[in-house]
């Protein structure tokens, strides 16, 4: 199989890693994570005026890629400038939307290409533990319309989202793959509530309520009681993202210490010299080609049938949760303490890694999950 990035692939690549590194130095990301916004709605505008979130959808969607390597290609470039706008849930409420959404939903899907209305996720619950079936939101049937009780959490860029992607149960047990409905619900419909926090490796992410919300049939995406395989899907697209990502980040990581083992001298010469901080150093490359042929892996499996495309992201998510937390560890440890302040874009980058572990289900969890799916 080759794995070469097709010309437009590298195109795109080149343009993104190069408006990152212009327009998107640490200082402005850094400004920007920290901001009441946690994100710079100008700067969503030009990412998509470049096409950079058209990337992310396929030509009958109003996008020219939506395959598992463009997806991979926009976030690892994304990754290596710790981007902070909301490309995540934009691709994974597109996704869903794009492949259950009847004509009028998909309608909503240009307005997410051109950047003019931000989507989020609301699926995580309180004591969820990462299982995508766990969903205790309920959503009755009222006459012709539907009423909404949930508690979201962790719902990225939840202050600033018109519009949000809610899974709720309208029959079942409260862990069973059946009977989940999944909900288009606008952000001003009476009985949503916001309230948003800072996160620890920037940006902003919300808790939201739906407090007796009545939507319209129009409301639902998908047929009632099956929008698990809708949900399974565009999660397998967000794990992908999120591991390019790190592999983007990881590169920064690496390229930060090898030019600190450099220049940074003791007894007179450069400390890259010595062989014990070498062999470390050699260990970690290696791991990091490892995240990457995980994330291939991945990318390649994102079209194939559910058990394959499942078990590839959730191996991928797995080696990027192990090694990202290595690679943090090192790239700091062979820094010494400098590694550690706040104004070394390095221990962003660390961090980062690190989170990227807890989201969309960290290492232990999608090992048990790749375990399971072996046995189906």
């Amino acid at each position: 199989m080759n794995f070469q990035h097709t010309e437009d692939r590298r195109m795109l690549a080149d343009t993104l890693n190069r408006f990152v590194s212009e327009q998107y130095r640490f200082e402005t990301r850094d400004r920007i994570a920290r901001s009441p916004q946690g994100f710079s709605p100008d700067l969503w505008s030009r990412f998509a005026e470049l096409g950079i979130i058209g990337a992310l959808f396929d030509e009958a969607n109003g996008g020219f890629g939506g395959g598992g390597f463009d997806i991979a290609v926009v976030f690892e470039s994304l990754g290596r400038g710790l981007v902070v706008e909301p490309f995540l849930d934009t691709l994974i409420v597109g996704q869903a939307v794009a492949r259950s959404g009847n004509a009028a939903q998909r309608a909503v899907l240009g307005e997410l290409i051109d950047g003019s209305r931000i989507a989020a996720l609301a699926h995580g619950e309180t004591g969820g533990h990462y299982e995508l079936s766990r969903v205790t939101a309920r959503a009755q049937r009222e006459g012709d319309a539907w009423q909404l009780n949930s508690a979201k959490a962790v719902v990225q860029h939840g202050e600033h989202a018109a519009l949000f992607l809610v899974s709720a149960r309208t029959t079942g047990a409260d862990d069973s793959e059946e009977g989940i409905s999944l909900f288009l619900v606008p952000r001003d419909a009476a009985g949503v509530s916001v309230r948003g926090y800072p996160k620890i490796d920037g940006g902003r992410a919300a808790e939201v309520t739906f407090d007796n919300v009545t939507l319209s049939e129009e409301s639902l995406l998908g047929a009632e009681g099956a929008g698990f395989p809708t949900l399974e899907y565009a999660i397998a697209c967000g794990v992908l993202a999120l591991c390019a990502e790190a592999v983007g980040a990881m590169d920064v990581a690496k390229d930060y210490t090898l030019d600190y083992l450099r220049t940074r001298k003791q007894f007179g010469v450069a400390i890259g010299s010595f062989q014990a901080l070498q062999h470390r150093m050699a260990d970690m490359l290696l791991e990091i080609e490892q995240a990457r042929s995980a994330v291939i892996n991945a990318a390649a499996a994102l079209g194939a049938q559910r058990t394959v495309r499942e078990r590839a992201v959730s191996a991928a998510k797995y080696s990027i949760g192990r090694i990202g937390a290595l690679v943090a560890q090192e790239c700091i440890q062979l820094h010494g303490g400098i590694g550690m302040t706040w104004e070394l874009p390095l221990a962003h980058y660390a961090k980062r890694l690190v989170m990227i572990d807890h989201q969309l289900g960290d290492e232990d969890h999608h090992l048990d999950r790749f375990v399971r799916l072996g046995r189906e």
